[in-house]
């Protein structure tokens, strides 16, 4: 294990760790403790109470920050035509077809959101080796195999964002970056919250939200109440 840095455990001095925040309370924690000299991104990562190797118990999907990522979120669509056409009106990063699956296969890579029409599927299919342990592949359940390539992007360009279980049944999403006013933050953390409950599988028994926590690229994690944030049980 990686050694902590100073900085990091002076962080960790500052605060009781086991202690749940409000999610006002946990942000600005969150603000203070973030020392780094590049803007941070902050984190939610949530431990639910699911069995990821249940294909009924996989929780995926999107969700809308209103205040945004702070980030610039290159897209890549695979498309052909019109739909090429419209999703480079639409600000595309990367437009194209074949010639684009040949880059992928060719490790070029430059895009953090891969959307693809439901007709480019045979091609990007073959893709799916180097695109899924990404988490780049597109998938209808996330938007982002659509014939609609126009509103995906403007989508995902004013910030929205996936979200999946991994193996353990933790889910990680960035809510912004830590120069953001506090309510904004704070709003974005609801936003993921509200999701995540919306979204609990039918067939989960027993507590759904165990743990939620907040934290910025170089800090400590600060633990949020789940009760604040509206978590179902």
């Amino acid at each position: 294990m990686a050694k902590k840095s100073k900085k990091y455990r002076d962080a960790t001095q500052r605060y009781e760790k086991l202690n749940p925040q409000t999610a006002n309370e946990g942000v600005e924690l969150v603000k203070s403790l973030a020392t780094a000299k590049f803007d941070e991104t902050m984190e939610l990562a949530a431990r639910l109470g699911v069995d990821p190797r249940k294909a009924d118990q996989m929780v995926r999907g999107t969700v809308t920050l209103p205040s945004g990522t702070g980030t610039d979120v290159r897209v890549a669509v695979f498309a052909q035509g019109e739909a090429a056409q419209q999703a480079t009106a639409a600000g595309a990063d990367v437009v194209g077809s074949d010639d684009l699956a040949e880059q992928v296969q060719g490790g070029k890579m430059d895009f953090d959101v891969a959307i693809a029409t439901p007709d480019m599927m045979p091609v990007v299919g073959k893709l799916g080796k180097i695109l899924g342990p990404r988490g780049l592949m597109p998938n209808p359940k996330t938007g982002t195999v659509t014939d609609d390539v126009a509103k995906a992007v403007a989508e995902f360009k004013s910030g929205k964002v996936e979200y999946r279980t991994d193996r353990q049944g933790n889910i990680h999403v960035p809510v912004g970056k830590v120069s953001f006013e506090a309510d904004a933050l704070v709003a974005n953390i609801r936003a993921v919250m509200e999701e995540l409950n919306r979204a609990r599988p039918a067939t989960v028994k027993g507590r759904y939200i165990r743990k939620v926590t907040i934290s910025s690229t170089m800090g400590p994690g600060v633990r949020l109440d789940p009760a604040d944030l509206g978590a179902t049980h």
